[in-house]
């Protein structure tokens, strides 16, 4: 439980940290438009052009499913799991800059389906990995900017969009 508890400590000294920053309003208004790619309809329309391109027996698209069907309800058992307050909640006198979509903040959903999705592409269009890892780090920290997370919660979110890609990745590739 010590532990715990430091770990919470730690997010909340960076969390207002990054909120007390001076160019946060700058950062806040760069963050609403990369949380919103994050937040799943690109990943649609990604599935979709796959399936029109390449038909159902793509690999890539397989993969892609596949880490979707595994990381959204892993992701739904730990958030319900954990259940831990998101900072609008944890924090007094703090307001979140958007409404997030449910109560609870650990682990970052956003930030795992960004990772799970760029780590997948990556694989098969290996030019545009980093770039996509830049891009869901962007998304992962828009929302702790955004304040509907803490630091942690986007690490974990990162761990394990990462891992259940390359577990995917693995157990179709074999």
């Amino acid at each position: 439980m010590k532990l715990i508890y430091s770990v919470h400590k730690y997010d909340v000294f960076m969390f207002t940290r990054l909120i007390n920053t001076g160019i946060y309003q700058h950062l806040a208004l760069f963050s609403r438009y990369i949380s919103r790619t994050g937040d799943g309809h690109l990943y649609a329309l990604l599935i979709g052009f796959l399936y029109l391109t390449e038909g159902a027996e793509s690999t890539f698209l397989q993969t892609l499913l596949l880490a979707f069907l595994i990381e959204r309800p892993v992701y739904f058992v730990l958030k319900n799991g954990f259940k831990r307050n998101r900072p609008q909640a944890a924090l007094k006198d703090f307001h979140s800059l958007v409404t997030p979509s449910d109560q609870f903040s650990f682990p970052s959903g956003h930030t795992s389906a960004a990772f799970m999705v760029a780590t997948s592409i990556g694989f098969f269009v290996p030019l545009l990995l980093l770039p996509l890892l830049l891009w869901a780090t962007l998304v992962g920290f828009s929302r702790v900017v955004l304040g509907v997370h803490f630091p942690t919660d986007t690490l974990v979110g990162m761990v394990l969009g990462v891992s259940v890609s390359l577990f995917s990745l693995n157990l179709l590739m074999l």
